[in-house]
């Protein structure tokens, strides 16, 4: 991975308290990138940015509040000089059958996974402009394949594929738009679904086939070092082992 061009770049990135987020952090700011970590749990990102040090600003946010990202946004150009690369990564997983039992969780995926990412593209969009900048969007190979028990889930990661592309067509060239679509990931979403008999399968299923964060934090930092003219608009990534 050549990091030169990645100097002094400026990573936004959602979701950045653990799992994907967190690891996609430490990855670029390890290939020259200074980070804003984006996230709910203020404690968690704070710890992190202590970590990275000087190339980590820590800004309490959340996707689902348009406010919150405005004012992080303005963080983000006033104390780094505006984003060139926006992750959107904050996202919740919260599998179960499609009832009435579950109507909250199935809003919630709703506004996190999708319009989340929807409203964190439009309030950074003109600092994107301004670098040359890159969007990258976490979905899921949930997006490409479709199954009971997850009705809403894949609803939302299709919806982001669908807007993907047809961002990708109206931002070119100015902006590269990349999907990155991991398969199991070792990551704390699993344990946030409240249908038991789900959460059950799904921990035993990632815990015999999944792959690690840092894995899919290698592949966003390789897509966005790559140079301005080569574009990864979509990348799926799989544990070897994972059939769909």
């Amino acid at each position: 991975m050549s990091t030169d061009s990645a100097t002094g770049r400026v990573a936004v990135i959602t979701g950045a308290s653990s799992g994907i987020g967190e690891a996609t952090a430490r990855t670029l700011t390890g290939a020259g990138y200074r980070v804003a970590l984006l996230a709910r749990r203020a404690d968690r990102i704070q710890a992190l940015a202590d970590e990275l040090g000087d190339s980590a600003l820590a800004i309490e946010a959340d996707v689902t509040d348009r406010d919150s990202l405005v004012a992080a946004a303005q963080r983000v150009q006033d104390e780094l000089g505006g984003a060139d690369v926006l992750v959107n990564n904050a996202g919740v997983m919260l599998l179960g059958p499609f009832i009435s039992d579950q109507r909250a969780e199935q809003r919630q995926q709703v506004e996190v996974n999708l319009l989340g990412a929807m409203t964190a593209t439009e309030v950074f969009l003109d600092q994107l402009r301004d670098g040359g900048g890159d969007l990258v969007n976490v979905s899921s190979v949930a997006g490409r394949v479709a199954g009971p028990g997850g009705a809403a889930y894949h609803a939302t990661k299709w919806g982001l594929n669908g807007w993907s592309e047809a961002l990708r067509q109206e931002l070119q060239p100015d902006i590269r738009v990349i999907v990155v679509e991991p398969g199991a990931v070792a990551t704390e979403l699993a344990g946030h679904i409240t249908h038991e008999d789900t959460r059950e399968g799904i921990e035993a299923f990632v815990a015999s086939t999944a792959i690690r964060p840092e894995d899919i934090a290698e592949v966003v930092a390789f897509a966005v070092t790559r140079p301005q003219s080569v574009s990864l608009s979509e990348i799926l990534v799989r544990p070897t082992a994972q059939a769909m």
